[in-house]
């Protein structure tokens, strides 16, 4: 029989604890509110999330700060055309035996090793070294010359690429987007936070921040997110705006008919779901609102659409399209 009351303060420590995470990275990174809240919704989902963004605005500081806030171990890759797969996981080399003895093969860890993986840049390396993550990140293990090795827990990929500067990038298939959980959008920063952001960091001292979490209560946090009561009605609400991002769907909207080449598939209805959890523990509940939908699905879906060739000239962007389906959804339901 489950303790309910036992339960019960858990969710409270939890719920607390996030906000603790949250408050001593926004002490070091200025703004970025909604960025930071979704990356720590990625993770303590147990998945990967990609940032985009302009040069500058303070992401590699952001996934820096957080694996030190959780007391994470963090590695940052800088992906470049010539970047090796192996560079990436690592290598076999011949090394001399004890006394003497004969050579044999020693495996020596790539960066790939790490609680926090900063894939800077990913769209400037070639697909075949991209792909090199795709194991990492689906089965949490790197395959060396037939052995596999298995990755540490937690373990999380968080990407960046520049949404500009398109020249001599490889962009990421369809397969290696899906594996990301959520793809989230960092802004600009406001007049404020511009003047914050050089207060902080062209005087003598730098803000220190404070380790808050382990990987112990991480794997706490994702397991109790697990637990988060989904209702048949909310599953339902989620079912159908998946659904709505198909074009061949009788109930899709007209933008998507007539704009989308195809639409979300299931691990796009997963991540949603798993999203939505961990937002609605760090409110303090126990069950999923459609709230957490809503605020979960724009970084969840907009890599899982994509469009036509019609849509594209037309200069319609995913986040559009996901507002008109999350209206039209919710007006049939």
């Amino acid at each position: 029989m489950i303790d309910l009351e036992s339960k019960e303060k858990q969710l409270e420590e939890i719920t607390e604890i996030i906000s603790n995470v949250k408050k001593e990275i926004s002490a070091f990174i200025v703004g970025q509110n909604e960025v930071i809240d979704q990356v720590l919704w990625t993770i303590f989902s147990g998945g990967h999330a990609l940032l985009e963004g302009l040069p500058g605005l303070g992401k590699t500081m952001l996934v820096k700060t957080i694996s030190e806030v959780m007391d994470l171990s963090f590695s940052r890759i800088q992906f470049t055309p010539d970047l090796m797969p192996s560079d990436i996981t690592g290598t076999m080399l011949i090394e001399p035996g004890e006394d003497g003895k004969k050579q044999e093969f020693i495996f020596h860890q790539g960066p790939v090793f790490s609680n926090i993986v900063l894939a800077d840049e990913i769209n400037r390396s070639t697909p075949k070294t991209q792909s090199a993550l795709l194991e990492a990140m689906g089965e949490k293990t790197v395959s060396i010359m037939g052995e596999t090795k298995q990755l540490p827990e937690p373990f999380f990929v968080l990407a960046t690429q520049n949404p500009l500067d398109l020249e001599g990038t490889y962009p990421l298939p369809e397969a290696q987007m899906d594996r990301f959980l959520m793809k989230i959008d960092v802004q600009y920063p406001t007049r404020d936070e511009l003047k914050q952001i050089v207060m902080n960091t062209t005087g003598i001292e730098l803000p220190q921040v404070n380790k808050i979490i382990n990987q112990q209560k991480i794997q706490e946090v994702q397991q109790l997110a697990k637990e988060i009561l989904l209702s048949e009605e909310i599953l339902d609400f989620a079912v159908n705006i998946i659904m709505a991002t198909h074009p061949d769907q009788e109930q899709s909207i007209d933008s998507v008919k007539k704009y989308v080449r195809y639409g979300s598939g299931p691990r796009g209805l997963q991540a949603l779901i798993r999203i939505a959890k961990v937002r609605a523990l760090s409110k303090g509940r126990f069950h999923v609102s459609k709230g957490d939908i809503k605020q979960a699905i724009k970084p969840v879906l907009r890599h899982r659409l994509f469009l036509n060739f019609e849509g594209e000239a037309t200069g319609i962007t995913t986040d559009e399209l996901i507002d008109e389906i999350v209206t039209a959804t919710g007006e049939i339901s």
